[in-house]
């Protein structure tokens, strides 16, 4: 039976989401960021307001959750061009992937985060890729996540079981998702104070939370909560 966690976690809507679902589910759950290079790096913080808030307002949950941790993936940026890591217009590339695509970037994530599990013996990797509704990213399919639960089991002779709550579901069921754990309060919470806006922008304030309104993170985050909030009003 599986009883601790490591929820690969952003700071955005759908990392948020998975740690409370995580925290509705194990004893014990840490946290693990990234520092890459990313244009938006405003997530660094916001990840940290969005701990400190779910420790004050859920108690239930605050007690599982424990140490967090951020690790410094430097050469990711260094290796990637890519408009989250250069300041370029965002578009679709040749092969049919936009160019906010990092190559390798969930496959990074889930080894180091494996590896600190690892260490930290935790026996659940949570992330929230999505291949329902995302933007074409092959590191978030379904397939992928199955091949690196192997890989990573056999390559560290430790079973681990890669656990994505997200995965068949679009962004206006995450929103549901979302307050069925926690309530209204977890939605304000997730409107108030994660971020997921490609730009970093924190000063536009949308019903839907903080950015631009206009990159894909964006765009599928309005979409999705437009959606959610048309399926509220006829409750």
């Amino acid at each position: 039976m599986h009883t601790t966690a490591l929820v690969l976690f952003s700071g955005g809507q759908d990392s948020t989401t998975c740690l409370a679902q995580a925290l509705s589910k194990y004893e014990r759950v840490e946290t693990v960021g990234f520092d890459y290079g990313q244009r938006h790096s405003v997530e660094l913080q916001a990840r940290l307001v969005v701990l400190r808030e779910i420790r004050s307002q859920f108690t239930q949950w605050a007690h599982k959750l424990g140490q967090d941790h951020l690790l410094d993936l430097a050469v990711l940026g260094q290796v990637s061009e890519t408009s989250l890591t250069r300041d370029t217009a965002f578009r679709m590339e040749s092969s049919g992937l936009p160019n906010t695509f990092v190559p390798g970037r969930n496959l990074l994530f889930l080894t180091l985060a494996a590896a600190l599990a690892y260490r930290r013996d935790l026996q659940v990797l949570v992330t929230g890729v999505c291949e329902t509704d995302f933007s074409g990213y092959p590191d978030c399919r379904d397939d992928t996540m199955k091949a690196m639960q192997l890989a990573l089991s056999l390559g560290m002779d430790k079973r681990f079981l890669i656990e994505t709550p997200l995965m068949w579901i679009d962004k206006a069921a995450t929103w549901a998702l979302a307050e069925a754990l926690g309530g209204q309060a977890l939605v304000q919470l997730i409107i108030e104070h994660t971020h997921t806006c490609y730009l970093g922008d924190r000063t536009h304030r949308q019903a839907w939370g903080y950015g631009c309104g206009q990159c894909p993170a964006c765009e599928l985050r309005l979409r999705g909560y437009a959606a959610y909030a048309a399926a509220l009003s006829r409750r």
